[in-house]
């Protein structure tokens, strides 16, 4: 007999057919494979010694701190330990228990009936200013078009435009400042029916410049406000424009005095289902979420929010991540924003392989090398 250790991290489902195992168990032992570890605030002390025995029971595990059995303490927080297959039993034996677990019982439902990930696409950056944090992303205008060009070579389906600093030294521009510098660019992308080939994204958070972008070809709009504006909101909806939520604590002049929250992930997700309730009632269908990462947000925040990125997919939404040669590097590895690809690639597979379905780049091509790296190794 030989003896061989796997990686957790395969297609288990693949193996188990490559096996010869018929289809009923592939199923069945599919949802024994993955572990879910499930992080639960502030529960009451009764519905955690009733979880606790209940996912005993069924051969899974709830960590739980000292006093909870014998009730010294009134209110825990507990970490969850289950597969797939435990969370189905819990998600229906929980609906008959008191303290709360009916609700939790809900959320489990929601987990499990959460969409897979689409295949990742590459979102090219291409930035209309001079003031752009990285100076690889700035263009003159008679560059515009062999960059849009090359990047939809290197492999991007989606590209990014704005003409809005947002890094914490910007100062804010006025609309018509910003409409000004874009104009010359959205006239090029209509002479050359650039959009055919590729889809584009406005970033701004102007109600002018969204509807001048949506009226050239536009069908994104990326705004770093998460739709504070109902104008923008209105625009999206009657356009029928793709809509980027993104988090921001608060405004990006200020977003990096001293960012601090009770618990980001839960802070975080409730924005989006606000924001997302806001998008609907405007007519909006197309969403996507992205949590924002170095807007208002510390280096450990980040990382945080890379690492559990798969909390926010009972929302159901596409998952943008942006963390192309951002600070956040720096902090971890002293680097210019030059020096920070490599880092970057790091963080956004880790992005990707936590849900995230769209990267937002300014190396296309050597994103595309590595996700079809990424994905060459999941499929053995």
């Amino acid at each position: 007999m030989q003896v061989e250790i796997l990686s957790s991290d395969i297609d288990i489902k693949k193996h188990l057919q490559k096996l010869g195992v018929d289809s009923g168990g592939v199923s069945i032992l599919a949802s024994k494979a993955k572990i879910h570890l499930l992080y639960l605030r502030d529960m009451s002390v009764g519905a955690a010694n009733i979880l606790k025995q209940d996912a005993l029971s069924i051969g899974a595990d709830l960590a739980v701190p000292r006093g909870t059995v014998n009730a010294k303490l009134q209110r825990v927080d507990a970490l969850l330990i289950a597969t797939t297959k435990h969370l189905k039993i819990l998600s229906k034996k929980e609906l008959a228990q008191p303290f709360g677990l009916k609700e939790l019982a809900k959320k489990l439902s929601l987990i499990l009936k959460t969409q897979s990930t689409k295949p990742p696409q590459i979102m090219g950056v291409i930035n209309a200013t001079d003031d752009s944090f990285y100076s690889g992303s700035r263009f003159l205008h008679k560059d515009y078009i062999s960059k849009i060009e090359q990047m939809i070579c290197d492999g991007a389906t989606i590209i990014d435009i704005g003409a809005q600093s947002t890094s914490p030294s910007s100062k804010k521009l006025e609309a018509r400042v910003e409409l000004e510098r874009l104009e010359p660019l959205f006239k090029l992308l209509v002479e050359q029916k650039l959009y055919e080939k590729v889809r584009f994204s406005i970033d701004s958070f102007e109600p002018l410049v969204v509807q001048k972008a949506l009226d050239n070809g536009f069908s994104i709009v990326n705004d770093i406000t998460g739709l504070a504006d109902d104008n923008v909101a209105k625009l999206c909806g009657t356009y029928g424009a793709t809509t980027v939520i993104m988090h921001m604590q608060n405004t990006p002049q200020t977003m990096q005095i001293n960012p601090v929250y009770e618990n980001i992930l839960s802070q975080i997700y409730e924005f989006f289902e606000q924001r997302v309730q806001k998008a609907q009632s405007f007519g909006i269908e197309d969403i996507v979420l992205d949590v924002g990462i170095g807007f208002g947000k510390t280096l450990e925040h980040n990382l945080l929010l890379i690492k559990h990125l798969a909390h926010f997919k009972t929302l159901n939404k596409e998952l943008l991540i942006g963390a192309s040669r951002k600070s956040m590097i720096d902090k971890i590895s002293p680097s210019t924003p030059q020096q920070r690809l490599a880092g970057t690639i790091a963080l956004h597979l880790e992005a990707i392989k936590n849900g995230a379905s769209i990267v937002r780049v300014h190396d296309v091509y050597e994103h595309k090398q590595a996700i079809l790296t990424y994905e060459a190794l999941k499929t053995i």
